[in-house]
C-alpha cells in the first residue's frame, strides 16, 4: 500500500485531464471532433455541462479544491445520464451512458478519498502514508 496515494494522484490527474477534454472540444474546438464547438450554441441541456468540464476538469487534474470540483462534475454526470442517455435505452450499453456513470462514480470516490498525491491541495495524508 506504500503507492497507493501515488497511484490515486495518477488516477485523478487522468480523470480531471479526460473530464477537461470534453470542455476542451465543445469550446475550444480541441480536439476537433463532431462536437467542436457545439458548446456556444447553447441549444441543448449538454451544452451546459461544458463549463463544468472545463473547470472541475482542471481543477480536478491539478488537485485543487478537490472535492467541491469533484463533488460538482459527479452530479453533472448523474443530470447528464438521467436527462441525455437513459431516455434512449435503458441499458447503459445501449444508450452511450458508460462513461458518464463511471464519471459519476470515479468523481463521488474523489470528494470521500481526496486528491491523494501529487496535488496542489496537498493531501498530506498522502505523504504521510508513503512514507511507510
Amino acid at each position: 500500500m506504500q503507492y497507493e496515494p501515488i497511484v490515486l494522484g495518477i488516477v485523478r490527474i487522468m480523470t480531471g485531464l479526460l473530464f477537461l477534454e470534453h470542455g476542451a472540444q465543445k469550446f475550444l474546438s480541441f480536439p476537433p471532433g463532431d462536437y467542436a464547438g457545439s458548446g456556444w450554441a447553447f441549444s441543448q441541456l449538454g451544452a451546459y455541462a461544458g463549463p463544468i468540464e472545463l473547470i472541475c476538469g482542471f481543477l480536478v487534474a491539478i488537485g485543487w479544491f478537490t472535492r467541491p470540483a469533484a463533488f460538482l462534475a459527479s452530479g453533472t454526470m448523474a443530470v447528464g445520464y438521467f436527462y441525455q442517455h437513459m431516455p434512449k435505452d435503458f441499458w447503459p450499453v445501449n444508450n452511450m451512458g458508460d462513461a458518464a456513470i463511471l464519471y459519476c462514480f470515479i468523481f463521488l470516490y474523489f470528494v470521500f478519498r481526496g486528491p491523494g498525491a501529487l496535488s496542489i491541495d496537498g493531501d498530506t495524508r498522502a505523504i504521510v502514508a508513503s512514507s511507510d
